[in-house]
């Protein structure tokens, strides 16, 4: 069964019929956690504007299919992420630096990250366990907090935290271990 504010299926069904102001309340909804994401992963003010207008481009092309199953909010972000994705893979002359690290966390040398493109972090994603992947990317590449991640995956709050710290220090881990490798070649 759905369960969607009715205003909310109104906004949808106005986006869809083309009202553009629909689509521009839609726009400042989703506007600043979209931003909030993407700012994640670059500085540059025009590059995120691009990236979050491909972004938006895509789901007001795709929102015919959204299914009213889940939360809006996370089917724009997931959409939106897949549009940023898409910019730094076409961006092959780009280094990424998608791995945030907390203060408490020991720095890694920058030369890993020069060599770091988003296609090599979601590889290093398979080499963890799966649950704190999966918490890993909901926080650190989906922009989520903890709060909604333990609300998701029907785990509290410290056991999000867990699973985020487990998936840095073994990535961390993995990254020295490339790091290594390029100081052998």
């Amino acid at each position: 069964m759905e369960n969607i504010d009715p205003k909310e299926r109104q906004l949808i069904e106005g986006c869809i019929r083309n009202e553009r102001s629909s689509q521009e309340r839609f726009y400042r909804q989703f506007f600043p956690p979209m931003m909030r994401m993407v700012q994640r992963y670059t500085q540059d003010q025009d590059e995120a504007m691009t990236i979050l207008n491909n972004g938006f481009l895509r789901v007001f092309k795709k929102l015919h299919t959204y299914s009213y199953k889940g939360s809006l909010e996370g089917w724009v972000r997931r959409l939106v992420f897949h549009s940023l994705s898409d910019y730094f893979r076409s961006q092959k002359n780009k280094n990424v630096h998608f791995l945030e690290l907390a203060d408490r966390d020991k720095p890694i040398e920058n030369e890993v990250y020069a060599n770091l493109y988003f296609e090599d972090l979601v590889k290093l994603l398979d080499y963890l366990p799966p649950a704190s992947a999966e918490v890993f990317q909901l926080y650190a590449i989906e922009g989520y907090s903890h709060a909604e991640i333990a609300d998701r995956l029907m785990i509290s709050q410290g056991t999000s935290k867990w699973h985020l710290s487990t998936a840095r220090q073994k990535l961390q881990e993995l990254l020295k271990q490339r790091n290594k490798q390029y100081h052998v070649r």
